[in-house]
């Protein structure tokens, strides 16, 4: 039995609850091999960021070209690209190996609200939406991808079906900026739009939830499931890691990860 292989396209989270680091421990969750690229170092605890040092580009193309040429890889993420140079390297490095599919978490700002993503920058991302297979935007970033306002459902809607006239073939809209209970999800796709409603989780642990959503229908896309089907994996398993995050820090608390880990030690 040959393990599946996922890659994640990153920046390292000193505080483990978002990036490279959350992104490895939903790969493992999901039974999947993890590999790395990282295009930052960011010192960063659950209150907020301190620093960033971003990777040399060259760096960053030798990391891709490293596992591209050893590991078959079954699908591959994106998370903080913080510069158009980065973007540019990660994407000629894509384009290079053609790994599919890639879904693109457009990391814009953190939870603790400090900007990751550099203003110059925005154009640069839209060049990596025509190599998407899905982009998993929140509401502010599905409003900075589109050009639109979105207040409604509709309105998410059409920013979704903008996106994808950028080149996207499907986009996730997430539903945790939004007041409703329970939250929907909307997977926009060229079948028409699929809803994935949950309850709402009222809890400060909530770092690093837009990564682990996008490592997780990555994770589930390398273990050979359809994008409808992963991105229902993923919103289950985000709900079980929110309702049973372990309250760890000061400021906006990292997930658990491994909730049905948790459970079994429960049961001894």
């Amino acid at each position: 039995m040959t393990l599946p292989v996922a890659l994640s396209i990153a920046g390292s989270d000193s505080g483990a609850g978002a990036g490279i680091q959350a992104d490895m421990k939903t790969f493992a969750a999901f039974g999947v091999y993890g590999l790395t690229v990282i295009t930052a170092i960011t010192a960063q605890n659950t209150a907020g960021v301190r620093a960033v040092q971003e990777v040399d580009t060259g760096v960053i193309a030798a990391q891709l070209d490293a596992v591209a040429d050893d590991f078959a890889i079954g699908a591959l993420k994106t998370g903080m690209l913080s510069s158009a140079a980065i973007i540019e390297t990660v994407v000629a490095g894509i384009e290079r190996h053609r790994l599919r599919p890639l879904v693109v978490d457009p990391v814009m700002i953190a939870k603790s609200g400090d900007r990751l993503l550099r203003e110059d920058a925005v154009d640069a991302l839209c060049r990596l939406l025509p190599l998407a297979n899905v982009v998993t935007p929140n509401i502010p970033e599905a409003a900075v991808l589109s050009g639109r306002t979105i207040r409604t459902r509709e309105d998410r809607v059409a920013a979704a079906r903008a996106i994808m006239q950028l080149g996207a073939q499907a986009v996730v809209i997430k539903g945790g900026h939004t007041e409703d209970d329970p939250i929907v999800d909307l997977l926009v796709d060229g079948q028409g739009v699929h809803e994935y409603p949950a309850p709402r989780i009222v809890t400060t642990s909530t770092h690093g939830t837009g990564c682990t959503f996008s490592a997780a229908i990555t994770a589930a896309l390398a273990t050979g499931v359809d994008l409808p089907h992963a991105v229902a994996e993923a919103r289950d398993y985000v709900s079980r890691a929110l309702a049973s995050a372990p309250g760890l820090g000061h400021g906006h608390g990292p997930l658990n990860h491994f909730p049905a880990i948790q459970v079994a030690h429960a049961r001894h």
